[in-house]
């Protein structure tokens, strides 16, 4: 490898990094109200209250909604996923190191985004659900209750609203058998299906649903899992000098380090949510200890 990235194999490698990062590394990203390119070290999302209609005299006055704005502000924080290469190590290996390190740093990016996410929803929440691990039926009383929680609070049933479980929740939830068959959800709305390896979102009771590892509690007796509409939060991701043809909120900087005779590859990015209305959205805790087969 020559002491020196050409400017060609850094947008190269960018461009790897930014696709990573966007079909594999952030699986919440797109379930919330994503703002990329931001300039500065926040951004701000509006959020605009319901109005109500009146009624008026013959050529008397009409009432003014009059309904309240209010701006929420997410402050960006800049992460970075970044390792060594050494020169002499890349001669001596028969793996792509360059692609594997993309990999590793786009995915760490994607899972800081998917945490401080997940740290929104479990802080927002206005309604939990305590669903009681016993029998098939219990997990799918207490799924609907979310779902029926959530559409309570006015929330529109606009193909926007997601749901995340833990692992074994998900595991719990695939014996409800209108949750997993495709006599129940259509086979549009099972995930994984042939053609579309990374739809990661199967469709029951208008909720877009996923399973998620990085849910707070996942694995305790007290395990969340989530409800809500994508306008709830709003998540900003910074823009950077650098990007490819302002491809988005992932950078990467390859420097060469002499004295180490090894190149330092390094992934940043900026980005911060903030919880809009806590009104769409709505937690749910488990045990995750009690055993699947048990449910």
């Amino acid at each position: 490898m020559s002491q020196t990235i050409d400017n060609a194999f850094v947008r190269q490698y960018e461009k790897r990094v930014h696709l990573v990062f966007q079909r594999q590394g952030a699986y919440l990203k797109d379930t919330v109200r994503f703002r990329p390119n931001v300039v500065g070290s926040s951004t701000t999302f509006q959020k605009i209250a319901a109005g109500t209609a009146t009624t008026k005299a013959r050529h008397g006055a009409i009432t003014p909604m009059n309904q309240t704005h209010t701006s929420h502000e997410a402050t960006l924080v800049d992460f970075y996923a970044g390792d060594w290469v050494d020169k002499l190590d890349e001669a001596k290996i028969n793996i792509d190191e360059r692609d594997a390190l993309a990999t590793s740093g786009a995915f760490a990016l994607g899972r800081k985004v998917d945490s401080q996410i997940d740290t929104l929803l479990a802080a927002a929440n206005t309604d939990n659900v305590a669903i009681t691990i016993t029998t098939s039926g219990s997990t799918r009383a207490g799924l609907l209750q979310m779902a029926a929680n959530l559409y309570a609070n006015d929330i529109p049933n606009d193909g926007q609203i997601y749901g995340a479980l833990t692992p074994v929740m998900w595991a719990r939830a695939l014996v409800i058998n209108q949750f997993a068959s495709s006599d129940f959800v259509g086979a549009n709305g099972l995930p994984f299906k042939e053609g579309f390896p990374v739809n990661r979102f199967k469709d029951w009771m208008g909720v877009k649903w996923t399973m998620h590892s990085g849910l707070t509690g996942v694995g305790t007796t007290v395990a969340n899992s989530y409800v809500w509409h994508k306008s709830s939060i709003g998540y900003g991701a910074g823009k950077h000098a650098g990007n490819v043809a302002g491809r988005g909120s992932v950078a990467a900087d390859i420097t060469w380090h002499g004295d180490r005779a090894a190149h330092f590859v390094n992934h940043m990015m900026s980005g911060g949510g903030v919880t809009i209305d806590g009104n769409g959205i709505i937690e749910g805790q488990s045990d995750d200890t009690v055993a699947v087969a048990s449910s």
